[in-house]
């Protein structure tokens, strides 16, 4: 049992210290492949914009508590990091897009609440600091901009009168990052990251505007990376 034992404490000694040979240097290129789970904590002032600017927003909610609600989502997402030194990079982050369903709530006998779905399309570019380049467990903190391309973005107020709604196309936010890699040998590694992005966007119906919406996504991300 003690041979057992310390073998496998050997083992992982080895592991480890093959794995602090792993050194990020200036010029090198990471490939991670994420799955990332969009999480909106969206801020929606729906009730009172409509009240102001159509003054229908009684017969259309039915209650003054009416808000946007939009749905969480997850997604593949593939990102390309460049070492400009041996603890600065610059991360773009590519995501296939993200579909999120569109609701009214708390949902009452006036209104659809079922809106319909926008797809959004996120690139995101931050700088990010390594603080162990070197070494196998390489936390980092990361701050940039996010791009938000709205897309899909007709969803109907009233299931009867079919009014319109359309949310702003283009949208830019800033975004803070954490995360960790965890650096297996000179070319694969593991990812942990998190992300927040502030971003707004104005909702229409015709010529008026009925909400101003702080999506505001928590980006939370697991995957796996390769250094060329």
């Amino acid at each position: 049992m003690k041979k057992i034992l310390l073998g496998s404490c050997c083992s992982i000694l080895i592991l480890f210290f093959f794995a602090s040979l792993a050194i990020a240097k200036e010029g090198d290129v990471v490939v991670r492949l994420r799955a990332t789970a969009v999480i909106a904590d969206e801020q929606s002032n729906l009730y009172a914009q409509t009240q102001e600017s159509t003054g229908l927003a009684a017969a259309l909610y039915g209650t003054s508590d009416a808000k946007l609600d939009v749905n969480s989502n997850v997604i593949p997402e593939i990102d390309f990091s460049y070492y400009l030194t041996d603890n600065i990079a610059a991360e773009l982050i590519l995501a296939l897009g993200t579909r999120h369903d569109v609701k009214i709530k708390p949902i009452t006998s006036s209104n659809n609440a079922d809106l319909g779905s926008i797809n959004i399309l996120p690139p995101t570019l931050t700088i990010q600091w390594h603080f162990n380049p070197d070494e196998s467990f390489d936390p980092y903190l990361g701050v940039g901009a996010t791009y938000a391309r709205v897309m899909d973005n007709r969803l109907d107020l009233c299931c009867t009168n079919n009014l319109p709604i359309h949310v702003e196309r283009n949208n830019f936010g800033p975004t803070i990052q954490a995360g960790f890699d965890f650096n297996i040998d000179d070319t694969y590694l593991l990812n942990v990251d998190v992300k927040r992005s502030w971003i707004k966007a104005d909702v229409t119906t015709g010529d008026d505007l009925i909400d101003e919406l702080d999506i505001n996504p928590w980006i939370v991300s697991v995957g796996v990376g390769m250094r060329f």
